[in-house]
């Protein structure tokens, strides 16, 4: 008999937090953790100081919000735009401008479609996810946002930026719960980037070496080695499923 494997919303919201903290460290170059406790709540809740949330539905219905305090939306903002070359001198400095705002909003939808990529292969179902939406909150408001899930699970997990600047990922789903039948193999992932350069840095030491290997025998090749090129330009179109 199959040893079933149960995977619940729990399993779900800890995918959901990696893909957090991996997007945001590895997208502004600093060190973005989670706490190891989770709270349960009652409902999820847009708060100050700056608000973004993205409903998400398929094979389970969900929600996500991610509250930020000024402090920490400006560091994982100014991070992100130092990371990507811009001039320091030509960065926002308060949280209710427009470009932190946009910036925070891509990087949400970045952390949606890596979890949602990982939930695809992993549970073999497929979710789908609205445009996030930013909304910059004074301290006198919460908003509640109704998702009409049935049998809603919600949770609070804490973030911390690298200067220990607090952040909160609230999630609400579905109960519901993946239970595997059979054995499977899913693709593993690959960075597309990292590959590139592996096979750049490959070409690189075999055109230097048949560089020195013509000096010594014969300069009259082009054929072999043009094949050699096309091989090897074959091979990583087909590691990267072109």
């Amino acid at each position: 008999m199959t040893n079933n494997t149960i995977v619940t919303s729990d399993d779900i919201l800890l995918k959901l937090c990696h893909s957090v903290a991996h997007v945001l460290s590895s997208t502004s170059a600093s060190h973005v953790t989670h706490a190891g406790m989770v709270q349960s709540i009652a409902r999820t809740r847009l708060k100050p100081d700056l608000g973004c949330f993205s409903i998400f539905d398929g094979g389970f219905s969900g929600l996500v919000v991610i509250n930020f305090s000024s402090s920490a939306a400006i560091e994982i903002y100014r991070r992100y735009m130092l990371n990507m070359g811009m001039p320091e001198a030509e960065l926002a400095f308060s949280h209710t401008s427009d470009e932190v705002g946009n910036v925070i909003g891509e990087l949400m939808n970045q952390i949606l479609g890596d979890f949602i990529n990982k939930i695809s292969k992993e549970l073999q179902t497929s979710i789908s996810q609205s445009q996030p939406k930013m909304l910059t909150i004074n301290k006198e408001l919460t908003i509640s946002i109704d998702a009409n899930l049935d049998d809603a699970v919600a949770r609070r997990v804490s973030f911390r930026t690298e200067n220990n600047h607090i952040f909160y990922l609230e999630f609400a789903m579905d109960k519901t719960e993946f239970i595997r039948l059979d054995e499977f193999v899913y693709d593993e992932e690959f960075d597309p980037d990292s590959l590139l350069e592996l096979h750049s840095t490959i070409g690189a030491n075999k055109g230097s070496a048949s560089n020195v290997s013509s000096l010594v025998k014969n300069v009259d090749k082009p054929a072999i080695a043009t094949h050699t090129i096309d091989n090897e330009a074959d091979d990583l179109l087909d590691q990267l499923g072109i």
